[in-house]
């Protein structure tokens, strides 16, 4: 789900997409719910590219498109559950001391290149130092933090695109850290969403809202994006061209962070040679009556020429 600073008395129903641009950087979107008795931040670890710095990451607004995440859910026809999500709310108030902050929707977000640089963030919305040396995998990352205000809130999606170090991995941030400590497991609920023309190029037919393709493990949706979602509104999040691939995960599971390896460019698809395949068997039917009639024809010429 996410890293809160402080306590929450509940999180859930989260969803996340994920999108390489092509150019060195990954979109991601991310909504949920929480209920909290007090202000709050969410932490987002991200594998920035080296050097990190504030600019490393760049927020979009999608306080318009509140329904993004029922937009995509559009895809998969028959719905395997009900409503799954992760969305916050912030209050306007001033979080950082010299760090930048910045205004997204009814987000206030700030950028934090590395961990050191959580001193320059307000106190209340910082972790204990305790906490970060148990996660040993995020000493060079930088962060994201969006304050949340207090209460049972699911409001617009986060956005954002930031300069990744890994042009071939999806990175989708699922540490879990609701009351300050880091369990080895923890509850999911979650859905992730991606897109990557490699994928495209490799998933069979659409089959249900649950049924995981064989090679790419994962739901592909029945259409490409461009034909139920607002591209417009999305604003740069969604490729229109390109299918939604879905990750569903429910229940106990390792506390980490899910990646996706990732084949072929983010945007150009290639030949997908599994769309060929299912006409093979037709193609070999044909061929074999082909083979018959003109057998048959050459053994009638030969019959007639004795």
């Amino acid at each position: 789900m996410c890293i809160f600073s402080l306590p929450v008395l509940s999180v859930g129903d989260t969803e996340i997409f994920a999108r390489l641009s092509g150019s060195g950087t990954q979109y991601l979107v991310y909504q949920m719910t929480y209920d909290s008795e007090q202000e709050n931040a969410m932490i987002l670890p991200l594998p920035l590219s080296l050097p990190a710095r504030e600019d490393s990451v760049q927020f979009i607004d999608l306080k318009d498109y509140e329904g993004f995440f029922d937009a995509l859910e559009v895809g998969f026809p028959v719905r395997p559950r009900g409503g799954l999500g992760c969305a916050l709310m912030t209050t306007a108030s001033k979080s950082a001391l010299d760090l930048q902050v910045i205004d997204v929707g009814n987000y206030v977000a700030s950028v934090i290149p590395s961990l050191d640089d959580f001193e320059r963030l307000d106190e209340r919305f910082r972790l204990p130092g305790d906490v970060w040396d148990q996660l040993p995998e995020y000493a060079d990352f930088g962060f994201v933090v969006f304050q949340l205000k207090e209460g049972n809130c699911k409001p617009h999606p986060m956005a954002f695109e930031f300069k990744t170090r890994n042009e071939k991995e999806l990175f989708f941030p699922t540490v879990h850290i609701h009351d300050g400590q880091v369990h080895d497991k923890e509850s999911f609920h979650h859905l992730l969403y991606m897109q990557h023309a490699g994928l495209d190029s490799r998933a069979g037919e659409y089959v249900n809202a649950d049924c995981t393709d064989y090679v790419t493990k994962l739901v592909r949706s029945d259409k490409p994006a461009g034909e139920f979602c607002d591209i417009k509104k999305a604003r740069g999040t969604l490729a229109e061209d390109l299918l939604l691939h879905r990750k569903i995960m429910i229940g106990e599971l390792e506390n980490v962070d899910y990646r996706v390896t990732t084949s072929g460019h983010p945007t150009e698809k290639s030949f997908n040679w599994r769309k060929v395949q299912r006409w093979w068997p037709v193609a070999a039917a044909v061929a074999c009556v082909g083979w018959f009639f003109a057998r048959r024809s050459r053994l009638k010429k030969r019959a007639d020429s004795v």
